[in-house]
Order: C-alpha cells, then sequence, then structure tokens
C-alpha cells in the first residue's frame, strides 16, 4: 500500500526530481525505487512463495517506466498476501539461500517491514528536499484508506489519535 502510494505520487515528478542524487539515502528516488521493489519480492521465503523473475535482476539494472514499477509492486504484494494468508508460526524455522541460513519464519517479515519503511523514508525526505509534501503513509492513512479505521462524526476528540 504504501508504495504503491508513493509510486502514485511520484508520477507527478520531472524526470531531474526522480534523477536527482541523493546524499543520505540508497540513491536517487527512482534508483531507491528499483532497489525496494526488487528487494520486497526477494524477501518472499522459498518455496512457499515462487519469486518473480524480475526479482534476480541486476541490482545495476534500473526501471525507469514507473507503471512498470507500479505493476511490480501489485505483484508482489499479491505474492505477500497470499504468504500472509497460509498460516504460519512466527517461531516455524525456515532455510534460505539454499539451505545456507536459517531463521524463523518471521524474519523475512519484519525485514521486508523494516527495509520498506526505511527506504520509503528516504524517498519522501528527497521529495521534501525537492520543496514539496510528500504523501501520508503512516499506518492512520493506511486504516483510512482501507476502512480499518475513520473519524467518527460528532465524536469528542481527546486530542491524540489512539488514545481514550
Amino acid at each position: 500500500w504504501a508504495t504503491a502510494r508513493l509510486l502514485a505520487f511520484c508520477r507527478g515528478l520531472t524526470p531531474e526530481q526522480l534523477h536527482a542524487p541523493g546524499r543520505g539515502s540508497y540513491g536517487s528516488i527512482i534508483a531507491t525505487f528499483n532497489h525496494l521493489i526488487r528487494s520486497d519480492a526477494g524477501y518472499l521465503p522459498r518455496p512457499r512463495i515462487a519469486r518473480p523473475a524480475w526479482g534476480d535482476e541486476d541490482e545495476n539494472l534500473v526501471i525507469e517506466d514507473i507503471g512498470v514499477l507500479e505493476a511490480r509492486t501489485a505483484e508482489t504484494a499479491a505474492l505477500w498476501q497470499r504468504y500472509l494468508a497460509d498460516p504460519l508460526e512466527a517461531k516455524d524455522l525456515l532455510l534460505l539461500d539454499q539451505g545456507t541460513y536459517e531463521c524463523s519464519s518471521s524474519v523475512p517479515i519484519v525485514q521486508a517491514l523494516h527495509h520498506g519503511n526505511s527506504h520509503r523514508e528516504q524517498i519522501c525526505a528527497l521529495i521534501t528536499g525537492a520543496g514539496l509534501e510528500p504523501p501520508d503513509l503512516q499506518a492512520w492513512a493506511f486504516a483510512e484508506d482501507t476502512g480499518r479505521a475513520r473519524i467518527r462524526p460528532g465524536g469528542v476528540s481527546t486530542g491524540a489519535v489512539g488514545a481514550g
């Protein structure tokens, strides 16, 4: 959701803004998206879910087309939903990297969330540095967009979201 929302916002940026070098970040906006989207696919644990073939592309290959990046994001999101819909125990052992690495099944999920948040924040910082207001990617915005939260008509505000 957050990557798709951020990509949609970035459709309105100029090529110069998308390719401006990033300081204190992975790279330019477009380079960071490429890295983030490939990584999201790469964190999918095998053999439970087959990763898209493009997930193994050379990290130096930069996809410029936002539409292609949006399609890849949607494909990966559907695969993650399939993976997470299959009941698993957080302590189940996964063997990764052709069996050379083992971890609890929760680790790739936590890593994907952490990695995604980190790089989306870098992109938001680059957008802010360009003098623009990035989209809201907080959990509150996600909840409202997906019908999991709403402002109640006539409700009394406590001054803090989530309080009371």
